[in-house]
């Protein structure tokens, strides 16, 4: 490709790190590296993604946060197991584990924990050094649990936008994430006044009668509310106000918003995300997840549709959130039980280690975006005071995309705090 060299890894680990003879998985990862470097000796930066349950970039060349990391590393991008082409969990393959019990155990091994166990197998193999990690969002968070059991293989740390909680419940993650959707919600409104009655009318067409969209699912008005995911990041309020922008075929929701919006909404192509989301908040006494979101949205009920189009109070988007309606999506419905199973459980492991942070002698820098819709800051603000050493960019200059959309001057800045260079 113009500008970089690309290169296929595979690898093969075992499902369960505590037992290396038994079953494995495969995990894909992509090197990439400057043209004309592939033959020196880089440092290794490896680049774990958001989600849990999304793809790192694709590259098309030295784009992005890219551009800059070329300058001084090999870059690894990882497909964390069970997305893209590390053993995908999807509802065709997640079935062939049996009985959704059985499923649900299987995914037990699909947390940060694992994909840290991963990395560590992974860097031994490629590189008998510690290396370089980048952590976006809940890739953040993988790092942090990085940080807690196997900072010897850590050269140093960056975190954009996923500094977690360390003892913070499923509840709590989401008592504090309604207020931040309902400010995004405000923001959004604000910008573009004009959106609220055309938003009322839609909300109040899906109450009486949900519309059929182009993947089989049905949009409600509950659906319609979660488009506001998008609201998290530098351009979501301009992406949907023109997603609502000709909705209406006569008296019927028009089929180019309806094919628009299940682009949106569709989880096809992050399936393990459906299942995996409450479950980062989940470990030790936190509890069972036990649809943490849907439960606590009930002490909200400015986000009830219903009650907004029925008095004068603007009907207001949700975010990041798994809900049991989630599951009427065609590509989730196979899968419904298996949450249902999978989110009632209460033995969940640690994924951070509070001693072990406060000793940590790992060079971090991390990002902590002020107005982050999808990550607490408050609660991030408090780990970054636990971590040793960590050097703390707190600004609300960017949104949650920072990284991705700043072309490269996010990283950069963090780099040159973790070089003592700022």
């Amino acid at each position: 490709m113009p500008g970089v060299t690309l290169t296929d890894h595979f690898f093969s680990v075992p499902l369960d790190h505590d037992r290396p003879a038994g079953e494995h998985i495969e995990v894909y990862a992509r090197e990439v590296v400057a043209a004309g470097r592939e033959r020196e000796r880089l440092p290794w930066l490896l680049f774990l993604q958001g989600g849990p349950g999304m793809l790192p970039p694709r590259p098309v060349g030295r784009d992005s946060w890219l551009d800059r990391a070329l300058d001084d590393y090999r870059v690894l991008l990882l497909d964390q197991r069970g997305t893209g082409r590390s053993s995908p969990i999807t509802r065709q393959t997640l079935p062939d584990r049996g009985e959704p019990a059985a499923q649900a155990d299987y995914l037990t091994h699909f947390r940060a924990d694992a994909i840290v166990r991963d990395a560590e197998l992974i860097r031994r193999e490629l590189t008998g050094e510690p290396w370089s990690v980048l952590g976006q969002s809940f890739g953040g968070m993988c790092t942090v649990t990085y940080l807690s059991f196997a900072p010897e293989g850590l050269r140093e740390a960056i975190i954009t936008g996923g500094l977690p909680g360390l003892r913070v419940t499923p509840d709590e993650v989401y008592r504090a994430a309604y207020p931040r959707v309902h400010r995004k919600n405000a923001a959004f409104y604000r910008r573009y006044p004009q959106n609220a009655a055309s938003v009322r009318r839609i909300a109040a067409h899906l109450i009486e009668r949900p519309a059929s969209m182009p993947d089989g699912s049905l949009l409600t008005v509950e659906a319609f509310q979660s488009l506001g995911m998008v609201l998290g990041t530098s351009d979501g309020a301009d992406v949907l106000h023109y997603l609502l922008e000709d909705t209406w075929a006569g008296t019927e929701l028009s089929d180019g918003f309806l094919a628009r919006t299940a682009a949106f909404l569709s989880y096809a192509q992050m399936p393990l995300k459906s299942l995996m989301l409450e479950l980062t908040y989940a470990q030790g006494s936190t509890g069972a997840p036990n649809w943490a979101a849907q439960r606590v949205r009930g002490e909200f009920p400015q986000f009830d549709a219903r009650r907004a189009v029925a008095g004068d109070d603007p009907v207001l988007f949700t975010g990041e959130t798994t809900y049991p309606s989630l599951f009427d999506q065609p590509c989730l419905t196979p899968l419904r039980e298996t949450a249902e199973v999978l989110f009632a459980r209460v033995d969940w492991p640690d994924l951070y280690d509070p001693q072990r942070l406060a000793a940590n002698e790992v060079p971090v820098a991390a990002a902590v975006y002020l107005d982050d819709m999808y990550v607490d800051a408050t609660y991030s603000l408090q780990t970054a005071e636990t971590i040793r050493g960590l050097r703390l960019w707190a600004t609300n200059e960017h949104e949650h995309d920072g990284l991705r959309v700043s072309g490269g001057r996010v990283l950069d800045h963090l780099l040159r705090m973790l070089h003592g260079q700022i």
